[in-house]
């Protein structure tokens, strides 16, 4: 049977998602015997939401097996103001991968099929989602909630490192808690300098690349090559200027003692 999407809604507190109905078939010695199963969703919309599996005959039947096994196996995830997640989270089940982003105020559930019958029970109202794996919607539920159980707010990082939350948040400007509430509480002066230290470092940092470069002079390689090449001629000149001066000495000294003889 063809996957669908319903809604069932009961007096309750919580709020049920049916996500997929398949027809199943048992062979038995007289021939088959059909069934069906469905995957439901549950949750309260305010954090807790978990998933269950049932069978029957019948559809109705199986669906009210499918929502008790969901409230027996409910899960709570911290949300951050209520309506996103603290962090991004990859989840994987068997051949299901998927990946969930925080999201801006206003960007809504983008996630399709399963995951948004999640999100929905789990009262998400800003999420960005992808599947990359498979599209079997038992897979994609049930990596859904892998990611979902990985998910940890700021309060359980600080609890478990032994530090204060505003040590580990860091808003948007970079400056960590404790600083800007050091900035605010500063009277008069004290903090006219606090909020100008940024303003100095933004204009040092300005002046360090505006600043011009000193020009330095430097023998490139071809200008060093030719002075050594005219200092190895004039050095072979002079020699060569010296070696006939000497032939000439020495033939006039011959000359002498050449006429003597005779």
């Amino acid at each position: 049977m063809a996957r669908r999407e319903k809604t069932h809604s009961q007096d309750s507190e919580f709020v049920e998602k049916l996500v997929h109905i398949n027809r199943v078939a048992k062979v038995v010695k007289g021939g088959r015997r059909f069934g069906f199963a469905a995957l439901v969703v549950v949750g309260d919309q305010k954090g807790r939401v978990g998933f269950g599996k049932g069978k029957a005959r019948e559809v109705p039947e199986a669906i009210r097996k499918g929502t008790e096994a969901a409230t027996k196996n409910m899960i709570r995830v911290p949300l951050r103001e209520g309506r996103t997640l603290h962090h991004d989270v990859h989840g994987r089940h068997g051949a299901g991968k998927v990946m969930l982003r925080a999201a801006e105020p206003g960007t809504g559930i983008i996630a399709g099929g399963p995951m948004r019958a999640v999100f929905e029970g789990l009262g998400v109202q800003d999420v960005v989602t992808k599947s990359i794996g498979s599209s079997n919607p038992y897979n994609m539920v049930r990596a859904t909630f892998d990611a979902l159980t990985k998910q940890r707010s700021p309060r359980q990082i600080a609890a478990k490192r032994g530090k204060k939350v505003s040590e580990i948040i860091h808003r948007r400007t970079g400056r960590s808690l404790r600083e800007n509430e050091v900035v605010k509480a500063a009277p008069g002066e004290e903090a006219a300098k606090a909020a100008s230290v940024p303003e100095k470092q933004e204009k040092k940092a300005d002046q360090k690349k505006n600043a011009p470069k000193a020009e330095v002079k430097k023998e490139t390689g071809p200008k060093s090559k030719e002075t050594n090449a005219t200092k190895a001629k004039t050095a072979t000149k002079k020699t060569a200027d010296k070696k006939p001066a000497a032939k000439k000495k020495a033939l006039a000294e011959k000359k002498p003692e050449a006429k003597k003889a005779e």
